[in-house]
């Protein structure tokens, strides 16, 4: 946590998986974050908690999406500090929902999730109306191919989807309080300002992003970036604290390149109206090579070059003097 605060980082999300018959936090979990959450509060960081299953336990049937619902109300009843809770992670992918299509073709993942996270919803509510409900948490982009060798949506058609299930559902209540959306670029030498003209989400996608939750909920909808990194390569130097090997499709970038792309991003999202938070993935790199390197540390938590403007962007937007344009 101070290494996050010295990177200018107000606030940090952990994970929590539900697996079937869970109906809350298993002890170990439960004291996990109880900690977690205190050492971000005094920190003056926010701590968010992302609830989540794999493909092989997704919650389908009325009994696991009730378990499930009951399971993310027990993180704010159970870690009071706990006042942001993201319901699911990139269930537009097979990694983590399935089935994403029905033996038609047509979307089965959208509707499932929809009706996923109006049951989570108002468990979570009931435990604390002041809890921020965030849904989403969609991947960048996916294929939208129903016979493709990994079944993925495009975040474009399943918030379209969604929203449709939203509607035929004729409920009255939200689906959510925010949305979230995962802003990595096609790789790591993409900037965060280009722009998307297909069906993938990015930063500098802001105006497609709100105008299809706007189509989809019916109404203006706060924005979370949840996830955004950008590999690095590593120094020899650093190599020690690292195993493995490099995977070649990560296409890493120098420090310094991360650190830029990463000042862009905080500045993009500074003045986009309905974006509450940019949250970097990760704080620190994984140690193992073939996983993420996108911290603002190396592994052995030695801070990478361009720390120190990252932090004064970072503190720029947070006290709302990064200038935008008119």
């Amino acid at each position: 946590m101070q290494r996050a605060r010295r990177a200018g980082l107000r606030a940090i999300a952990f994970s929590a998986f539900w697996r079937p018959p869970l109906r809350e936090l298993p002890p170990v979990d439960r004291d996990a974050l109880r900690r977690a959450a205190r050492a971000a509060a005094a920190e003056s960081i926010t701590p968010i908690v992302d609830v989540a299953q794999f493909g092989s336990e997704t919650p389908l049937s009325d009994q696991e999406q009730a378990q499930f619902a009951a399971f993310v109300a027990s993180v704010p009843r159970l870690v009071p500090q706990v006042e942001h809770v993201v319901v699911g992670n990139e269930a537009n992918t097979n990694l983590f929902w399935r089935p994403q299509f029905d033996a038609s073709g047509g979307d089965a993942a959208a509707g499932a999730y929809e009706r996923l996270l109006a049951r989570s919803y108002d468990a979570i509510k009931a435990v604390s109306p002041k809890v921020e409900v965030i849904g989403g948490g969609l991947a960048a982009r996916g294929a939208d191919r129903p016979q493709g060798k990994r079944p993925t949506h495009s975040p474009t058609a399943f918030i379209r989807d969604l929203g449709l299930a939203y509607r035929e559902s004729a409920r009255s209540r939200p689906l959510m309080d925010a949305f979230s959306m995962h802003v990595y670029g096609d790789t790591s030498h993409t900037p965060p300002t280009r722009a998307h003209l297909g069906t993938s989400i990015g930063i500098a996608d802001y105006e497609k992003l709100e105008a299809l939750l706007r189509e989809a909920l019916g109404r203006t909808t706060p924005i979370l970036y949840g996830e955004y990194g950008v590999n690095t390569t590593i120094p020899p130097d650093e190599l020690a604290a690292y195993s493995g090997a490099e995977v070649a499709t990560k296409h890493p970038v120098d420090a310094s390149t991360q650190a830029r792309y990463y000042v862009q991003a905080i500045g993009l999202a500074a003045c986009q109206p309905l974006v509450e938070m940019l949250l970097f993935f990760h704080v620190t790199d994984e140690p193992q090579l073939e996983r993420f390197q996108t911290g603002l540390y190396y592994a052995d938590k030695t801070p990478k070059p361009g720390l120190e403007e990252v932090a004064q962007a970072a503190d720029a937007a947070f006290a709302g003097t990064v200038p935008c344009p008119r």
